[in-house]
């Protein structure tokens, strides 16, 4: 596979972790800019890792990734899309909603804007591609996608207000949603 095929196969994985970083970018939690490092490179380092399994994996667990992905990335987005809505209308029952740039929360995150990396490193696997240039790329990819996400989406956070955080909500629900869709209709 050549290199460009592989940069528009980074960039098309790299959208999710985009568009959550654009969604984390606007809530009320706003990140700094060492947490919006942290979180982007979270975002690359699980995107490259999860690829780097799949090509690992093989073809022994390709049935069952192909089963359950599309749930588990539904369930982790929805979850954290619900809090985040909750809390830009005022609804959640912490007095501070949980930073999406740390602990368990950036893990969720981490694993649900990763989990189709994995079948494209099992597909990468069939059909022979170099694997460390492929996981070096959706890793770098990732990492500025999800850094200018989260500037992006912290300027307009920064002007709209909470409102912007129901609409994050809104948009980690819709790709959660996006997702299960597109592997049920498939």
């Amino acid at each position: 596979m050549d290199i460009l095929t592989t940069v528009f196969i980074a960039f098309g994985l790299a959208m999710d972790a985009f568009a959550v970083s654009l969604g984390v970018g606007t809530g009320s939690t706003r990140p700094d800019r060492r947490s919006m490092y942290r979180l982007a490179f979270h975002f690359g380092l699980f995107q490259g890792l999860m690829t780097l399994l799949g090509w690992l994996a093989g073809s022994t667990i390709s049935q069952w990734i192909a089963s359950v992905d599309h749930w588990i990335a539904f369930g982790l987005l929805f979850f954290v899309g619900i809090n985040m809505i909750r809390s830009g209308f005022g609804g959640s029952s912490e007095k501070h909603p949980a930073d999406p740039t740390r602990g368990g929360m950036m893990v969720m995150l981490s694993v649900a804007t990763s989990i189709d990396a994995a079948a494209v490193g099992l597909s990468l696997a069939f059909i022979e591609t170099p694997i460390w240039r492929a996981v070096t790329l959706i890793t770098i990819i990732t990492f500025g996608l999800s850094l200018f996400g989260l500037v992006f989406g912290r300027k307009l956070g920064e002007k709209l207000g909470s409102r912007m955080e129901v609409v994050g909500g809104l948009v980690l629900v819709g790709i959660g949603i996006r997702i299960l869709v597109e592997h049920l209709g498939a």
